[in-house]
């Protein structure tokens, strides 16, 4: 393939998964949003989790709440959990991988926060886990994922399915809504 028409076809790729995302997830968006300026109203925190290109966008966002994203503003309340090695390498290590974002949800989570599982197929045993124990300990589950969703919707209380296949054009969704979802708080709590 010739990489002039490589160019062309990723980004007609990109602003088709962005077409479809933009009919049908307005909706879902708003309650999510809801969620977490709820939380955050009542003094919870937003605790963010994923795997690889998920992890990478749990953090950013976590960062983009804790420091700044649209102006200078007051914190907000957010972490994320993949972002300590010692609680991963020692979960791990101790229990299993599949139980690292888990225990670190039983540890710092308490009912009212809300807890953001990130994972393109949402079948990530260890966001799958974390899910399962946020809903055991009363927080406000949140699902980012794509494809048909895996099993992340059964367990959220709010989910944003990215109308697509391809592990990129969902990360690039779930990073855009992300962003979105940052600057809508700031909004939202009248921070920006």
């Amino acid at each position: 393939m010739e990489l002039e028409t490589y160019f062309q076809e990723e980004l007609e790729d990109h602003a088709e998964t962005l077409a479809k995302s933009r009919a049908t997830l307005q909706t879902p968006f708003m309650e999510m949003l809801a969620a977490w300026e709820k939380s955050i109203l009542n003094g919870g925190k937003i605790l963010f989790f994923g795997n690889g290109g998920s992890a990478a966008d749990a953090q950013h966002l976590s960062a983009e709440l804790v420091i700044r994203f649209i102006s200078d503003r007051a914190p907000i309340a957010a972490i994320a959990l993949n972002t300590d090695t010692s609680a991963l390498t020692a979960g791990a290590n101790d229990l299993g991988y599949d139980a690292v974002f888990a225990r670190q949800v039983e540890a710092l989570g308490k009912a009212g926060d809300v807890a953001v599982g990130l994972s393109t197929s949402g079948t990530s045993p260890n966001v799958v886990a974390a899910l399962q124990m946020a809903r055991q300990k009363g927080l406000v589950t949140c699902a980012m994922t794509g494809r048909d969703g895996g099993v992340m919707p059964k367990l959220a209380d709010h989910t944003l399915i990215i109308p697509a296949h391809s592990t990129r054009r969902i990360q690039e969704m779930h990073i855009t809504f992300g962003h979105m979802l940052c600057g809508a708080l700031e909004k939202r709590l009248k921070l920006a």
